[in-house]
């Protein structure tokens, strides 16, 4: 139940603080008074879409402090533990609308975002707008409206499921049947590819490895003599022949040294140590760059025929393996097409089966929960003065769909033996209004905790028929709490609590104020909506005749 509402700096609302009630509670006023901001202010609140701009002229921010009662186990103690804001029995939603355009909203003293918010306010407020027969007028949104009324939802997502399996399947098949036409087309290049790739076998890293073995090769004699003279110079004719002379000149010497020639002859013997590792080495590069004649030619055409097969199919050398891998595969492919094709094939029967047994049953239960809606708005009908007139709700079948193969449209006959057809084109607008305010009454009649706003849902009618809609709405409010803008005197007079919403000027700027009223300020009031601004004596009388 929503508690208080307070607005500050709010389009023409500078400050104002309201406390609502249980039961129902009815806004008068003038138009152009402000009731429309007060909806306004709390859609804001509540995170919903409206008027870009909502600041009040010369103010830096406009705020809107919302206060409701949580009873245990209403629905939005889940969502506030769901999106890990705190709860409780109490709570508090605040949003910030700055100059610039920045909206910030808390609940509960939590920063919050936009989504959580308009999640919460699902459960919090059930708004029936001046415009919300629109929605009834257009049939695309009928099928929604039964599905909520049904409690369709997982019906639906069994269907939407089915239908997002089916048409993967359907990719699926297309995809492989595009695949297997394509790989058919180039059958013939593809074994023969193959076979060259396969003959070749081309090595990754190889392309680079015999180029480089080649160009060795190609400067094997220049480098092979400066490597011998290297290997000369250091061998048994050059320094490891002088440093074994020396070694042995020093051993002769050595008993006549006294112990001096010690170090320096192990030094020599590390060198030549050293030196024969060298050695070898060198003759392992000579070993190495003794190439067969015949080899670097072999080089020339390997290389050759590596390069030029990557030439021919687009790629580097080192990606001819992957792509032999690939052509392998569309082979592959090819060669299991069939089966392929069919096994898919298989898949999207299932998906179809699937899918068309769950719009079966989607079908099956609209269908039934036609028949419930249909007898519950007839039972809110005879109230309202509509006794005579028809409700009934068409399910035809459509092209399939993610919603399933059904299309709802509301159709009505105002009179008996009159043909049904659809709201808009046989309902009058104080009809309209009625069979509105009947098929949202049925459309929440089991959601709880709901606070239920109608804004003008008694225009275009008056006398009986407004006392009644107005009686209905008091009805409705009984065991909750209804909130009502009205131009209708009788629906006023229903009202357990009144305000009325006036505008003023006030240093040249115009500023609207919600005052509750008393006992006698109701009477005037609603005299003044029976005879308009000259209140007299028996529009006084007649309100008061209301009010018994």
């Amino acid at each position: 139940m929503l508690r208080t509402l307070d607005i500050r700096d709010m389009l023409i609302i500078d400050q104002l603080e309201l406390s609502f009630q249980p039961g129902l509670n009815v806004l008068t006023g003038e138009t152009g008074a402000g009731k429309s901001i007060l909806l306004d202010s709390l859609g804001f609140v509540l995170g919903w879409r409206g008027r870009a701009e909502l600041v009040r002229s010369g103010a830096a921010q406009g705020e809107v402090v919302a206060v409701f009662d949580l009873p245990d186990g209403h629905p939005a103690h889940d969502i506030l533990e769901d999106a890990g804001l705190p709860g409780g029995d109490e709570l508090i939603l605040r949003r910030v609308n700055g100059r610039d355009g920045r909206k910030t909203a808390w609940v509960n003293d939590r920063r919050c975002s936009g989504e959580a918010l308009r999640r919460l306010s699902e459960t919090l407020i059930e708004l029936h707008g001046q415009h919300d027969d629109r929605g009834l007028l257009n049939p695309k949104g009928h099928r929604d409206l039964l599905d909520a009324f049904g409690n369709l939802s997982g019906l639906r997502k069994d269907v939407r499921g089915a239908w997002q399996a089916l048409a993967a399947r359907r990719k699926d098949l297309a995809a492989a049947e595009t695949a297997l036409a394509e790989v058919q087309a180039e059958e013939e290049f593809l074994r023969h590819a193959v076979e060259e790739l396969d003959k070749l076998d081309p090595q990754a890293g190889e392309e680079a490895e015999l180029d480089q073995r080649r160009r060795m090769m190609q400067n094997a004699e220049k480098v092979r003599e400066g490597i011998s003279r290297a290997h000369s110079a250091l061998g048994n004719e050059g320094a490891e022949g002088a440093m074994g002379d020396a070694l042995r000149w020093l051993e002769g010497a050595l008993d006549g040294a006294d112990g001096h020639l010690d170090e320096p002859m192990g030094a020599l013997e590390r060198a030549m140590n050293e030196l024969s590792d060298a050695v070898d080495g060198v003759e392992r590069c000579l070993e190495a760059l003794d190439f067969n004649p015949h080899e670097l030619e072999e080089i020339e055409e390997r290389l050759f025929a590596i390069r030029g097969l990557a030439r021919k199919h687009s790629v580097a050398p080192d990606e001819l393996g992957p792509f032999a891998d690939d052509l392998r595969g569309k082979l592959a492919a090819l060669d299991a097409g069939a089966g392929n094709i069919a096994a898919l094939k298989d898949a999207l029967t299932g998906a179809q089966d699937t899918y068309s047994q769950a719009a079966a049953v989607l079908s099956a239960a609209r269908k039934e929960a036609a028949q419930r809606l249909d007898a519950d708005v007839s039972a809110e009908l005879a109230p309202l003065k509509m006794e005579r007139a028809v409700f009934a709700t068409e399910i035809r079948e459509a092209d399939a769909s993610a919603d399933g193969q059904d299309l709802v449209e509301f159709t009505v006959a105002t009179n008996p033996g009159a043909p049904s057809g659809p709201l808009g084109k046989i309902a009058s607008g104080g009809e309209l209004s009625r069979f509105l305010l009947a098929l949202k009454v049925c459309l929440t009649a089991d959601v709880s905790g709901l606070t239920m706003i109608f804004d003008e849902i008694d225009r275009g009618v008056g006398g009986a028929t407004a006392d009644a809609v107005g009686r209905r709405l008091a009805s409705l409010a009984a065991d909750g709490q209804v909130l009502v803008v009205t131009h209708s005197p009788q629906v006023a007079a229903l009202g357990a609590h009144h305000w009325r919403v006036a505008k003023h000027v006030e240093n040249d700027q115009t500023l609207s104020t919600v005052t509750p009223l008393d006992s006698d300020e109701r009477i005037d009031e609603i005299a003044r909506m029976l005879s308009g601004d000259t209140i007299t004596d028996e529009a006084r009388a007649a309100a008061r005749a209301l009010l018994v």
